[in-house]
């Protein structure tokens, strides 16, 4: 019998909870199959364990698993078989059934006892989405019906497990073996590897929020970007789903990848928004135009909004003003935007130049400052208050301070040293953090990083704290 690949591990846990960073194991089995060398039967090893999942197992999931706290004392705890985890699943697909729960579980065990774990995973629930995409349910229960799977167990991991085997037994069993290895390369994102890099290239990138740079026959980046997931996000440039014709030329012209991590995804914005100002690589466009960025300004009598060039302004000019935006056409999609919303006049806008009616007056979208039937002082206020979600407020602190990233895989902490709407610095201990207060750059605003901090900031999500204000360096 075919196999999509030389060996799956399908793999199926039974937990305390929903939640991968608090819940616990407390089942695992692992169901290897393997191909046979001489085009045979598959060959097939099944494992499975109880866990002790060091918590009580609340009475629902007891209810639905059957598995109780008198099951686990004394079963080992997850440290004492993670090694045999590792070693089932070694050079195999990790199939699962929603896979992100099951494997986030495992990845998050194993950084508890400060190890990294990592597989290429095959989601079943999303192989059966693409090879039937009618059918009205795809969990596992109507897996089992609509293909008549003999299951022994359901809601066992072993039971769960083999039931997975099964139903990918039973696809080879009923449709042509290109079919489905095609959906399951679709839902594994597998990437054709661009023929200059080498074959491991994307397995050595980290599953780790960071920032990525592709080179090609010189010193000169290609192209920088950033992800969640680094191995995911590079894996999707050259993934025949997700190719762009700069993916294309990427993958002609790249010859290596260097890479860096961060805690998440904040460090890794403000990383790539510096790295790509600072180096130019040739495929990145949108952030390179730094010199394109404006402000708006209002006048304090009524007129039209003024444009300001964001480079050269001090962080202290940007209170009261509204954006920042990457270019004065994007300001003026904007504006464009609010007076289809609010009624407003385009000549007041300065949006056109003409006598009369404007172009929303005539399709009566427009209040009528243009032809003086609403006072000018009247459009200035409404203009105003439209504006308001755009309007930069005063830095909301009394000096810097620090926004904390944490990555619970990995164990690493950031420190984002913040002032003014700017970035000065990211730190991972209290040493390198005195460091950098003593020598304290004097902010320098960046239009990107600007609407990134406004953006993150205005949500809460992430926690600050104020740091000692010392004098700004020298300016030489």
């Amino acid at each position: 019998m075919r196999l999509l690949a030389p060996a799956l591990a399908f793999v199926d846990l039974e937990t305390t909870g929903m939640d991968p960073a608090h819940g616990g194991i407390t089942e695992v089995a692992i169901v290897r199959v393997s191909a046979d060398a001489n085009g045979g039967e598959p060959i097939v090893d099944a494992w499975s364990t109880l866990v002790d999942p060091g918590r009580p197992i609340p009475a629902a999931i007891q209810a639905l698993t059957g598995i109780t706290d008198a099951m686990v004392k004394g079963a080992p705890p997850f440290a004492a078989i993670a090694a045999e985890i590792e070693r089932r699943t070694a050079g195999a697909v990790f199939v699962a059934h929603n896979a992100r729960f099951d494997y986030g579980f495992l990845k998050h065990a194993f950084a508890r006892l400060g190890r990294t774990y990592s597989a290429r995973v095959l989601c079943t629930v999303k192989l059966s989405r693409r090879l039937f995409p009618d059918a009205a349910s795809h969990n596992l229960d109507a897996v089992i019906e609509r293909h008549r799977l003999v299951v022994d167990g359901r809601h066992r991991a072993l039971g769960d497990a083999h039931a997975l085997w099964s139903f990918v037994a039973a696809l080879y069993a009923t449709l042509p073996p290109d079919v489905i290895e095609d959906a399951a390369r679709r839902v594994l994102k597998m990437p054709s590897l661009p023929p200059h890099l080498p074959h491991d290239a994307i397995d050595a990138l980290p599953e780790s929020p960071g920032v990525y740079r592709f080179y090609g026959l010189n010193a000169h980046p290609l192209y920088i970007g950033k992800s969640k997931n680094l191995r995911e996000r590079v894996a999707a440039h050259f993934s025949s789903d997700y190719r762009t014709a700069t993916d294309q030329r990427l993958s002609a012209e790249i010859r290596r990848i260097e890479f860096e991590t961060t805690a998440g995804e904040i460090g890794a914005l403000l990383r790539e928004a510096t790295l790509v100002k600072a180096l130019l690589p040739a495929h990145n466009h949108a952030l390179r135009r730094k010199a394109e960025a404006v402000l708006i300004e209002l006048p304090p009598q009524p007129g039209p909004p003024r444009f300001l060039e964001a480079a050269g302004l001090a962080p202290a000019d940007l209170p009261g003003r509204y954006g920042p935006f990457s270019s004065r056409r994007a300001a003026r999609e904007m504006l464009r935007h609010l007076a289809g919303e609010h009624a407003l006049c385009w000549t007041a806008l300065g949006l056109e130049k003409r006598s009369g009616p404007c172009f929303a007056r005539q399709v009566r979208r427009c209040a009528g400052a243009c032809v003086g039937a609403e006072p000018a002082e009247s459009h200035h206020a409404r203009l105003a208050t439209a504006l308001t979600a755009h309007r930069i407020p005063r830095w909301p602190h009394a000096g810097p301070v620090a926004l904390r990233e944490h990555d619970p895989l990995t164990g690493r902490t950031d420190l984002h040293v913040l002032a003014d709407w700017c970035w000065l610095g990211t730190v991972s201990d209290e040493g390198a953090l005195a460091a950098l207060l003593d020598a304290l750059p004097r902010p320098e605003f960046d239009p990107d990083i600007a609407r990134l901090l406004l953006r993150t900031l205005a949500r809460g999500r992430h926690a600050l704290f104020d740091l000692p204000i010392r004098p700004p360096a020298a300016v030489s």
